[in-house]
């Protein structure tokens, strides 16, 4: 048998310093303990089938793969997520997306609101939790991701989300929302990126949309005047060189209070503007 810290030394020897972080959760995983449980035990023994199986995981990390599908978990806002090939991986930078969509949405008062394209269920359900009052409506075209976001739904007890199955509006018609948010495919088909890190194991139609990565957005932004009430908002979160465009396609369909917000890193992220 191999101590833990033996085995996370000779798996990532060699490797960049994030391999480490990745490396530790999947033991974790494996071992059915945190990461911080893994240091207080470094110098604990692993059995055979546990190394044997960390190794497996590891070798498919190493190929590519996500850590969030490894595990089956992701953690987004404040809430733990199931995850599947089925649905991309949530990240940290769509938070953004989150904090803007709550400052526009009153705490005390009802409101409608729907997810296009909800994958895991990861904005869906973070503004659920933070806006027990809005009743949210979260669309998605894939069968395998909504059955996802529904379990994530009842995992984290929120039930004022509701799930209907199909292309962005089309589950949708007649109805209005105060806020619609969204974050579509927007990587150009044919980008190099798409072949690179984790995206080539994510679904490629949650990734990727026409030859300039805009074909969803345009989508959504024609048809989003239809369903938001006079004051609501859209919220789209796109790449970091595509706030222009999206700036254009909202002042062509109507929107005012037009705006780009930047993530973190001091990257476009998030655009959004509102019905008069």
């Amino acid at each position: 048998m191999t101590r833990i810290a033996e085995l996370l030394r000779e798996a990532t020897v060699d490797q960049p310093a994030e391999a480490r972080f990745d490396a530790e959760t999947l033991l974790g995983h494996v071992l059915g303990r945190d990461r911080a449980w893994l240091f207080a035990h470094a110098g604990d023994a692993v059995e055979d089938a546990a190394a044997g199986r960390f190794a497996g995981l590891w070798r498919r990390r190493q190929a590519g793969e996500p850590v969030a599908y490894l595990t089956g978990r992701r953690g987004f806002w404040t809430l733990d997520l199931a995850v599947s090939p089925a649905t991309l991986v949530p990240r940290p930078e769509t938070e953004l997306l989150v904090e803007l969509a709550l400052a526009r949405l009153s705490a005390g008062a009802p409101s409608r609101v729907a997810d296009l394209g909800t994958g895991s269920g990861a904005i869906a359900l973070a503004i659920a939790s933070e806006r027990p009052q809005a009743q949210v409506v979260a669309t998605d075209a894939s069968a395998d991701a909504l059955a996802v976001a529904q379990a994530n739904a009842g995992e984290n007890r929120l039930a004022n989300v509701a799930f209907r199955h199909g292309s962005w509006f089309a589950p949708l018609a007649g109805e209005v929302f105060d806020l619609i948010a969204s974050n579509p495919p927007y990587i150009a088909e044919g980008d190099p990126h798409l072949r690179e890190g984790s995206l080539p194991h994510e679904p490629a139609a949650a990734l990727s949309s026409g030859r300039d990565g805009l074909d969803a957005i345009r989508e959504i932004v024609a048809d989003a005047p239809a369903h938001l009430r006079a004051g609501g908002w859209l919220l789209l979160e796109h790449g970091l060189d595509q706030g222009a465009a999206i700036r254009e396609l909202l002042a062509a369909a109507g929107f005012i209070e037009i705006a780009t917000e930047a993530d973190l890193e001091g990257r476009d992220r998030v655009t959004l503007g509102r019905i008069p």
